[in-house]
């Protein structure tokens, strides 16, 4: 992640995926002109890097020239398109490429078509490194395309956000974080982690996805998730992560304009945590921590058996029950303790004493995140 001025950027397209596009593309346009020798012509700011990259690749003579446009506000293309620096040679018969670093609205390229319209070129064609077609408004033909990508802003290899990333090598899109307080709540039986869920959502107006609740609701209302869930329970099958994830997602997208989530019974393995992690970030969000309620094994006994006087849970009747629960609890939590611990989001709070104790201690961890 990285940060240019006020917003925040995260990887998405590498050096090497570049690169590799830039040499397809200057195989392409090699094929296709034969032995013309073509005027490459640049769109300026935006276009430098590509155009150096991608003459360097092209195996034939060739001519390059720029002219200079400016369509950009920050992050928000305009209508308004100006002509800073124009051509000063003349391009009769000459087949001519433009060069463009990308393509959205299709602003510039109807200027582009606009200025030579009268230079009586013998061809025009536009090739784009970057080109969005979600958000294309134009009816004008791309000869040439690298690589598609959504409809959000960029910057890197050229591209700017008011004035600073051109220098990147890669290319970042932006991160709009909706949700900025994500949690994955984590606790042994017995250690008051519903308890403090509840009290936690309403201190920081989060909304609590409990796995078990999503589960028992789909299936309680034969939603389409729910069936395919049950169809795999009635068999005494796992139920694939992927059926899990779209259920969260379901209920990320219910509470779209939430102020962020506790995630509880999920994620159990590192696979489900990446899971979350990418569906967190198809979302312009992330997971910020995992904290872990930490008591010990005596404690959590003692309180189970308690409760199993009044709850009528068998599993809180019989000890042995018990700490098998316990044990594996502890298995579970060892390997995503380790896949949080390596970005620095595992937080272990203290579990023991009294409940406005231990909300005190993780509302700690909170306000620190």
């Amino acid at each position: 992640m990285i940060k240019l001025h006020d917003k925040y950027f995260k990887p998405f397209i590498s050096a090497a995926e570049i690169e590799k596009a830039i040499d397809r593309l200057a195989q392409e346009i090699s094929e296709d002109l034969g032995n013309e020798i073509p005027v490459f012509i640049g769109i300026l700011n935006g276009s430098f890097m590509f155009v150096s990259d991608f003459v360097k690749r092209y195996p034939k003579p060739c001519e390059v020239t720029f002219i200079k446009l400016a369509s950009y506000e920050g992050v928000r293309s305009t209508e308004d398109i100006q002509r800073l620096i124009g051509l000063t040679q003349d391009l009769s018969g000459r087949t001519v490429v433009i060069l463009e670093d990308i393509i959205d609205t299709g602003n510039t390229l109807a200027e582009v078509h606009r200025i030579f319209k009268n230079e009586n070129v013998k061809q025009l064609k536009i090739a784009t490194l970057f080109y969005k077609p979600e958000a294309y408004k134009k009816d004008f033909k791309l000869h040439y395309v690298g690589i598609e990508i959504p409809n959000k802003f960029i910057v890197g290899y050229g591209l700017d956000y008011d004035g600073l990333g051109r220098d990147l090598p890669e290319i970042y899109q932006i991160q709009k974080v909706q949700h900025p307080t994500n949690l994955v709540l984590f606790g042994p039986p017995g250690a008051g982690k519903g308890t403090q869920a509840d009290f936690l959502k309403e201190k920081y107006n989060l909304v609590h996805i409990s796995t078990g609740d999503v589960f028992r609701f789909n299936i309680k209302n034969e939603t389409a998730l729910g069936m395919l869930a049950k169809s795999y329970m009635d068999k005494g099958e796992l139920v694939p992560d992927k059926v899990t994830i779209d259920m969260l997602n379901a209920e990320v997208e219910k509470n779209a304009d939430a102020n962020g989530f506790i995630f509880d019974g999920f994620p159990r393995t590192d696979a489900q945590a990446q899971a979350l992690d990418e569906l967190m970030d198809s979302k312009d969000s992330m997971i910020n921590a995992m904290i872990a309620l930490e008591v010990d094994d005596e404690v959590l006994v003692k309180r189970l058996l308690e409760r199993g006087k009044t709850s009528g849970r068998p599993d809180d009747a019989d000890e042995s029950i018990i700490r098998n629960r316990i044990s594996e609890y502890y298995s579970k939590t060892a390997i995503l303790k380790g896949y949080y611990s390596k970005q620095g989001k595992y937080f272990g709070v203290d579990g023991i004493g009294s409940i406005t104790e231990i909300t005190e201690r993780l509302s700690e961890v909170i306000d620190k995140l």
